[in-house]
C-alpha cells in the first residue's frame, strides 16, 4: 500500500498517474494493433523466417509486416537475427519481454476463440435490426 494523502491508502496499482497515461498509451497502442497479437503468438513456437511468418498470418502485406516488426523489434519485444549466406537469411523471434507479453495476451485469445461464435451471431442480430 502507498500512502496519496495522510490517512489515505490505496493500492500502487490503482493509482491513476496522470503523467504515464501517454507513455502507457504508447505501449497499449503497440500491443493492441491489428497484427502484433497475430505475430507474437505465431512466434511462440520459435524463431521463424520472414516468409513464413507472411504465410501463417496471411492477409498482412509485406509492408505491414515489415513495419510491425520494426516496431516490436524497436520495444524489445521482437530480435531479428540476420545470417550471412547468400540470399541473406532473417529470423524472427521473441525475446523475453515477448514471451512475458504472449503469457499476458493469451488468456484474451483463449477467450476471443471460445466466444467467436457468439460475437459472430451478436454481430448479424445487430445487423439485421439496422436494416
Amino acid at each position: 500500500m502507498a500512502s496519496v494523502q495522510e490517512g489515505t491508502q490505496v493500492a500502487l496499482g490503482n493509482i491513476h498517474v496522470p503523467s504515464e497515461c501517454k507513455r502507457i498509451g504508447e505501449v497499449l497502442q503497440r500491443i493492441g494493433d491489428k497484427w502484433t497479437i497475430l505475430i507474437v503468438v505465431q512466434l511462440a513456437g520459435g524463431a521463424l523466417r520472414f516468409s513464413e511468418l507472411r504465410r501463417r498470418i496471411g492477409s498482412i502485406s509485406q509492408r505491414m509486416l515489415t513495419l510491425t516488426l520494426r516496431g516490436l523489434e524497436r520495444d524489445g519485444i521482437v530480435e531479428r537475427t540476420v545470417f550471412p549466406s547468400i540470399p541473406p537469411r532473417v529470423d524472427y523471434e521473441l525475446t523475453e519481454l515477448g514471451r512475458d507479453l504472449l503469457r499476458a495476451v493469451g488468456p484474451l485469445g483463449d477467450w476471443a476463440r471460445r466466444h467467436m461464435k457468439k460475437i459472430e451471431k451478436a454481430r448479424q442480430a445487430f445487423d439485421a435490426r439496422d436494416t
